[in-house]
């Protein structure tokens, strides 16, 4: 891999991006999307976690994220590892989720032809973090974030869409409490 996709310095702040194996829209449902903000929460009190920007796709997560101290790669590892098993869990809980044994049979097969899993793989192996540089990347890639659900057609405002940071910048309380570059 190459190590523009590596996380160096955990001084920096870092572009992230993750998504659930073979693209799958597994966020459609507000109870899957609720996990990662619970989870996100639990990062930045417990692990150090500093957020940014972030956004929830439909298969896939955008984040701004840096550190207190603790190992980018760490904080993220963990936060995949019990997002997997939290959203494992509740796609087998939800009495409507009518697409369960398919997902689950699709996160079954990728887990079995990655070695690094037994049974199961929700997400990618890979994050691609892409280290911040300066302060106009910075904005470039919180503006990528927040434009993401308006070109996929989900809202017309970024504001308007409740699982993203977009909201914090116009004057609207969002999901999670945000670090600000001044």
């Amino acid at each position: 891999m190459s190590r523009k996709y590596k996380f160096g310095d955990n001084d920096k702040l870092y572009f992230i991006s993750f998504a659930v194996v073979y693209w799958i829209d597994l966020f459609i449902r507000n109870e899957y999307k609720e996990i990662m903000p619970e989870s996100w929460r639990f990062c930045q009190k417990e692990k150090d976690l500093e957020i940014y920007g972030w956004c929830i796709m439909t298969s896939h997560v955008h984040m701004i994220i840096g550190s207190r101290g603790r190992a980018l790669d760490k904080i993220v590892g963990e936060m995949k590892r019990f997002t997997s098993r939290s959203l494992r869990k509740e796609i087998g809980e939800h009495s409507g989720e009518s697409r369960r044994e398919w997902m689950i049979w699709m996160m079954r097969c990728a887990g079995i032809k990655n070695g690094n899993n037994n049974d199961w793989q929700l997400w990618q192996q890979h994050n691609k973090p892409l280290e911040i540089v300066n302060i106009e990347m910075f904005h470039q890639k919180l503006e990528y974030i927040h434009i993401n659900p308006v070109e996929a057609g989900f809202i017309e405002n970024p504001e308007d869409y409740l699982y993203s940071s977009a909201r914090d910048f116009y004057g609207k309380k969002g999901l999670i409490e945000l670090c600000y570059v001044v």
